[in-house]
């Protein structure tokens, strides 16, 4: 794969001036990206703010488990707002990043981003943890999301001790 350039590459397109501040730098495209997912149940999500994070050719894959056997489930930004964003607008959630590990080598970071939802902010527990393996790109003007790839915590399956803290 390494070795194999793309025959033509994908050309992203500009920011949305309205969102510009949101793909200035890591930080603040992983702040919007937990951002605008959440709320309290019945309000709205901002869709177009949420699909200005991802480059054109992104995709958002959640793993888990189907009579014993792994999944995973790729979807563009455009399949996560048809299929979560209901529920998250009807139920409420509100996700927000508790640790995070990042390593970058020229336009490419990698981010590990361990998680807790909740369904309103006050909640004094978490229904789900998870860890999100985030994948982003710099073209040198903005950030964009290329992928988020997460697990979910489960009983056999519990958040390892070096995923709960920031180095």
């Amino acid at each position: 794969m390494a070795q194999t350039p793309p025959s033509e590459p994908t050309t992203a397109t500009a920011a949305n001036a309205t969102y510009a501040g949101d793909v200035a730098s890591a930080d603040a495209i992983l702040a919007a990206l937990y951002a605008v997912i959440s709320g309290d149940a019945g309000q709205a999500r901002d869709w177009d703010r949420f699909r200005n994070l991802f480059h054109p050719s992104a995709r958002l894959m959640p793993t888990g488990q189907r009579d014993g056997v792994g999944v995973l489930t790729p979807l563009t930004p455009q399949d996560y707002v048809d299929r979560a964003g209901p529920t998250l607008v009807r139920d409420g959630f509100h996700e927000r990043e508790i640790a995070r590990r990042t390593e970058t080598f020229g336009a490419v970071t990698h981010v590990w981003s361990t998680y807790d939802a909740r369904r309103a902010q006050n909640d004094a527990q978490p229904f789900l943890r998870g860890v999100n393996s985030i994948q982003l790109f710099n073209d040198g003007t903005r950030w964009w999301v290329v992928s988020v790839y997460w697990q979910a915590e489960t009983p056999t399956l519990p958040l390892p001790a070096e995923y709960l803290t920031t180095p």
